[in-house]
């Protein structure tokens, strides 16, 4: 191996294929812990809100908070990462949350809410940058977009079961959705913190001294102009989905099941696009995946049937699943694994600014016209794709052309 190719590219780093297998599972254990009690907490957290007589104005700012704080948080948490391991950001970010879930349940204003659920975005944007780096340096690019998939399957996986549950317990008993969330994610903690792998890792990655500067590449700038155009889309999808189903007549309970439609496939198809990602070009394998995303969100509008919506939130999500793998590839590719928590926090932030823009202006032109939220959501995100795929033009998007390119150097 060239003494300039990262580790984390082309071997297994600390133990064998087993130990990277292993450790990627433990991981997915912790990542659906955590969205399963995020996910039974968000769909019933604004109702509860309103029962105890926020105004909607506090309650759009409490649920815009959570994205705020991941925007403030993800990039120093992918930092602390880099210098500090990955376990210790893991376990601050899980206990955090568990806290902050519990500390609802304390007698306090409506504004205590905001606080805490902006200390409950921050924390799950500190796990999300520091599980994707560690899954990043324990497996090497030939493996990575199969070992992304399977922490991608866990969250989405979470985020439906997570609603179904809050949906059975109900508003009326939030107070056992907030143990419910707590537990789950002092449970997540667990495998963190008996996990041997992990703590191997972070030994391999220590840093002695100060952080070398990461260098801003084609990939990495290819992978955030990416991240931005599917944020631009979930966005709008977050403010003004359920609208424009209700908008068709659609009953609360065919709004609820086009959100699981559009999730359910994510579950099961990102493992294909993991296998994809690892034996063909992901540059065409993401910009594929992403301009489907585009072409949809500008489509919705124009689809009157309320069942042909739902239909196509399925197929939908097969290109989309396509991506994600194929994104992770190129945004980790020829990168040391001291560079993984700030390029993941990079990243991280680069959507969840982009969610938080669009989230925050979609409902406002959805009431000048119910089209033009989509509409300018995928048609700024294609315009974006032109630059993604100019950055990515240059960029080896196989495993063979990454090993190629170094011997070459």
């Amino acid at each position: 191996m060239p003494e300039n190719l990262p580790s984390s590219d082309h071997g297994d780093g600390v133990g064998t294929k087993r130990d990277a297998d292993r450790l990627v599972n433990r991981l997915s254990i912790v990542v659906f812990f955590e969205w399963v009690g995020a996910g039974a907490l968000l769909p019933l957290l604004p109702l509860y809100l309103r029962d105890r007589g926020a105004s909607t104005s506090l309650i759009g700012i409490t649920m815009a908070s959570f994205f705020v704080a991941g925007l403030i948080f993800q990039y120093p948490s992918g930092r602390l990462a880099d210098r500090y391991g990955r376990k210790p950001v893991l376990l601050v970010g899980l206990l955090a949350y568990a806290v902050a879930s519990l500390a609802y349940l304390l007698p306090s204003s409506n504004y205590s809410f905001l606080i805490l659920r902006f200390v409950q975005g921050g924390a799950a944007g500190a796990v999300e940058v520091a599980s994707l780096a560690l899954v990043s340096s324990a497996v090497p690019l030939a493996r990575r977009g199969r070992a992304i998939s399977k922490i991608f399957s866990a969250q989405l996986g979470g985020t439906v079961i997570g609603p179904l549950i809050g949906s059975f317990v109900g508003v009326q008993h939030m107070a056992i959705i907030f143990v419910l969330v707590a537990i789950l994610c002092t449970t997540a903690a667990i495998p963190v913190l008996t996990s041997s792998a992990i703590e191997a890792h972070d030994e391999q990655d220590a840093v002695e001294g100060e952080l070398k500067k990461i260098k801003m590449n084609r990939a990495l700038l290819g992978a955030m102009g990416g991240a931005v155009a599917l944020g631009l889309c979930v966005g709008a999808y977050e403010a003004c989905w359920s609208l424009l189903m209700q908008s068709r007549h659609a009953t609360n309970l065919e709004i609820g099941l086009s959100w699981t439609l559009f999730s359910l496939p994510y579950v099961f198809l990102v493992r294909a696009g993991g296998w994809l990602a690892d034996h063909y070009d992901r540059r065409k394998l993401a910009l594929t995946g992403l301009s489907v995303s585009m072409c949809f969100c500008i489509m919705w509008p124009f689809v009157s049937s309320i069942y042909l919506l739902m239909v196509l939130c399925f197929v939908e999500a097969i290109g989309s699943s396509m991506s994600l793998p194929s994104i992770q590839g190129l945004l980790t590719q020829q990168r040391s694994p001291q560079e993984l928590g700030r390029v993941q926090g990079l990243y991280a932030t680069a959507q969840t600014a982009s969610i938080a823009i669009s989230a925050s202006i979609a409902g406002t032109f959805f009431g000048i016209n119910r089209a033009l939220p989509f509409v300018l959501a995928g048609g700024i995100g294609g315009f974006v794709l032109i630059g993604v795929a100019i950055a990515w033009s240059k960029v080896p998007g196989t495993s063979s052309d990454v090993l190629a390119l170094e011997n070459n150097s």
